[in-house]
């Protein structure tokens, strides 16, 4: 009974181990494609507040915490959109004094 046990465990070992390796040349599982980020960010125009909220990340094993990357994006969100509203709200003040001082200048 004993070397009937050695022989099966043998057995299937070594068909274990050619099922892992292959047995050959051709590979028994294809090799996975990383799953890497598309970049989706404009390339043309600034980002802006949606761009933000539209992007998603790729999940790896061994990464950061998803919780803290979604605090992150939701501030860096809302801090664009803040900073969209200042810089029109600038170029609003700056329209409106450049078009109102066009004849206060003249003195003579």
């Amino acid at each position: 009974m004993f070397w009937f046990l050695l022989i099966t465990m043998v057995v299937v070992v070594a068909a274990v181990t050619l099922a892992v390796v292959g047995g050959g040349d051709s590979e028994v599982l294809p090799e996975v494609a990383p799953e890497q980020l598309v970049d989706p960010l404009p390339v043309a125009r600034p980002v802006d507040r949606a761009d933000v909220e539209a992007l998603r990340l790729p999940v790896a094993v061994r990464g950061y915490r998803m919780a803290d990357v979604d605090d992150v994006l939701v501030r860096l969100g809302a801090e664009l959109a803040e900073r969209d509203a200042r810089i029109a709200e600038l170029e609003g003040a700056l329209a409106g004094a450049a078009g109102g001082g066009d004849g206060e200048d003249d003195h003579s």
